[in-house]
């Protein structure tokens, strides 16, 4: 009896020793919030809900008639129940295209569209992210900002996988829009250019150029953007200087200079360069 027992009380040390190794549960999902993150730490990953999500108004982001208004029909469509594709915003830094996404979003959450943000190293979990959200009533954008991949990365197939290429088919109630610097999200060697050859006389692509088109082909609608002109850009200064509450001065020359000579430093004529000239000029007191 003696030795039954201080079995027992060792295989209970044991467990308690295991447990403290193995992860937690997950947390359930807040499926009352309007945005998600989705994070994994410590073996365990989950759908977080984020309560107070960046809000923008689609009025400030000037200059992106053309963006705004297909990114805007495409998730109409999909709010409908109609026909729409996963997106890839693409081109210059700082051109609006997670502002984009994100203005969409507040414009459309009280018509039951969610957000949910998920990190490229996370990219591998999205399997588990699809079946979440496939049974949910809600209708869901999945953002991927500012993706780009080395040769190899995980997150690369399983993003070729959720978009087409799965046995399991994308849920009806989820899209994909993602953002990238880059319009086919992976580097491009010039040496890759002595791949091509002739067909016929058809120009044919070699396997690395064919390799790293196929991702991004999947998506179904490539949006481009493109650094701001100058005209632009300071429409943008003039805009974000009233829009943080700047009294109006009787003379803009001096403000546009100030502003110009602040995106000859950054190296870049573009929205986010104008939001932070404003906020720095009205922080001065301007």
């Amino acid at each position: 009896m003696h030795h039954t027992e201080h079995l027992i009380e060792r295989a209970e040390s044991l467990i308690d020793r295991l447990e403290r190794l193995l992860p937690e549960p997950p947390p359930p999902t807040d499926w009352g919030a309007r945005a998600f993150r989705w994070r994994s730490r410590g073996g365990r990953a989950w759908l977080a809900a984020e309560h107070r999500p960046h809000r923008l108004d689609p009025a400030d982001l000037l200059c992106l008639e053309r963006q705004k208004a297909e990114i805007e029909r495409n998730t109409r469509q999909f709010l409908a129940g109609r026909g729409a594709n996963n997106l890839l915003l693409w081109g210059s830094r700082g051109t609006g295209k997670s502002s984009l996404i994100k203005a969409v979003f507040t414009a459309n959450q009280d018509r039951g569209l969610r957000l949910i943000e998920v990190d490229k190293d996370d990219l591998t979990d999205l399997p588990d992210i699809l079946d979440l959200v496939r049974p949910r009533p809600e209708r869901f954008i999945l953002f991927c900002d500012d993706l780009s991949f080395e040769a190899n990365e995980p997150g690369y197939k399983a993003l070729k996988a959720a978009l087409e290429g799965s046995i399991t088919a994308t849920p009806d109630n989820l899209l994909i829009y993602a953002t990238s610097n880059r319009r086919h999200l992976m580097p491009e060697f010039q040496a890759e250019n002595r791949e091509a050859h002739l067909v016929d006389g058809e120009l044919h692509q070699g396997e690395s150029v064919e390799e790293k088109v196929s991702l991004s082909d999947r998506f179904g609608l490539w949006i481009s953007f493109h650094p701001f002109t100058q005209a632009q850009y300071l429409t943008l200064v003039r805009h974000w200087c009233a829009r943080l509450g700047a009294t109006t001065p009787l003379e803009w020359a001096p403000v546009e200079a100030a502003a110009l000579q602040w995106a000859l430093r950054r190296g870049s004529r573009s929205g986010r360069t104008a939001w932070q000239f404003a906020r720095d000029w009205v922080g001065r007191g301007g």
